[in-house]
């Protein structure tokens, strides 16, 4: 077992403040939401706030270094100072795991939001830059239709719980501390279903479909999020439902790809409009509109079409569409074409593999 100090990573002579910040550095690494599912790293935490619930209060500090508390002194079973061996525990976690809740501020039946939701839709490539609006079924456990979220049979109301008295935990004296864990009767919720209902079997929740109506703004990519607040699961005891985020899937085109808010297109054009220049058409998400091809245009080169893009979020304007040149090469020659391009082969004066020369 370790001393209090080394939980926190202080030297003993830590002042008051040091002790503060390493407790709130610890803290913020530790803290179940930010490691769910982890046990390991809960029970370091229980630790971490059972050890400052000490040292951060300068009188309970000053008995601990005193071997205080009516606890034995320093070394008493190796567990450090201050705690006995035979204290009937078997790690600070269990001394003081009521503590940590305590310190947060938590109870077992305080309002808690609900989870957030998320679903995907499927877009095909054309309605991603023009934006539609689309039903989205959801499934989400909300309050059950019988019961209004009570858990009781229709006619009947949960009562208070006798054990805990309503308060959801029950607390223990453990000489200076007053040590708190969920009830166990009630399940921390401070009320007992006497008649649960049929409908929910007293769990007060439902599984059930509900469809909203999404709207996917003009220009959406793959994985663009629309966020539908309160449409999430329903809260517990009062507190407020989640989210609901609804992410695009967008099919591929089979003529453009995407650049940000660029669209890129390969337009193929033979040797002769390549090296003589020509006018072709392109299609475009608006239509198909005439784009000169500069004379001596290369295989790879890119032309800009500004404003034939796609869509910018959020934004009233759109990005372009980038032309890529590529030069057909036909696979069969009619004799005609044949003997025009070895006459341009004998007059050509042109060398392209000029550059790879060497010596």
């Amino acid at each position: 077992m370790k001393d209090l100090y080394t939980i926190l990573g202080v030297e003993r002579s830590a002042s008051a403040e040091e002790i503060k910040k390493a407790h709130r550095k610890l803290a913020r690494e530790l803290h179940p939401d930010a490691n769910p599912g982890n046990e390991k790293t809960e029970e370091r935490f229980k630790e971490v706030q059972a050890a400052y619930d000490i040292l951060g209060d300068s009188e309970k500090r000053a008995q601990y270094d005193r071997g205080g508390f009516g606890l034995g002194g320093p070394n008493v079973g190796g567990f450090g100072p201050g705690v006995p061996a035979d204290f009937g525990v078997s790690s600070l976690g269990d001394l003081f795991g009521g503590l940590f809740g305590r310190e947060r501020g938590e109870r077992p039946n305080a309002p808690s939001r609900g989870r957030d939701l998320e679903t995907t839709v499927t877009l095909s490539f054309e309605e991603s830059l023009k934006g539609l609006t689309v039903k989205v079924p959801v499934e989400v456990d909300a309050s059950c239709s019988s019961c209004a979220g009570s858990g009781a049979a229709p006619g009947t109301t949960p009562v208070g719980c006798p054990e805990c008295g309503g308060r959801g935990v029950i607390s223990q004296d453990q000489g200076p501390f007053a040590l708190s864990q969920p009830c166990r009767r009630c399940r921390g919720s401070g009320r007992i279903v006497e008649t649960p209902c049929p409908t929910c079997a007293g769990g007060g929740t439902e599984r059930r479909t509900r469809r909203y109506q999404v709207k996917i703004p003009a220009g959406a990519k793959n994985g663009t999020k629309i966020r539908l607040p309160g449409r999430g699961e329903a809260g517990r005891n009062g507190g407020p439902p989640g989210d609901l985020f609804v992410s695009a899937k967008v099919e591929p085109s089979n003529l453009f790809t995407r650049r940000g808010a660029d669209l890129v297109i390969e337009v193929p054009v033979s040797f002769p409009e390549a090296a003589l220049g020509a006018d072709v058409d392109v299609p475009t998400p608006d239509g198909r509109i005439s784009l000169k091809v500069p004379a001596g245009s290369s295989d790879g080169r890119m032309l800009r079409i500004p404003g034939h893009g796609a869509p910018k979020l959020g934004a009233d304007s759109r990005g372009d569409l980038l032309a890529r040149i590529r030069i057909a090469v036909p696979a069969t020659l009619t004799a005609k074409e044949r003997e025009a391009l070895e006459a341009l082969r004998d007059v050509s004066h042109t060398d392209p593999r000029e550059h790879l020369v060497t010596g």
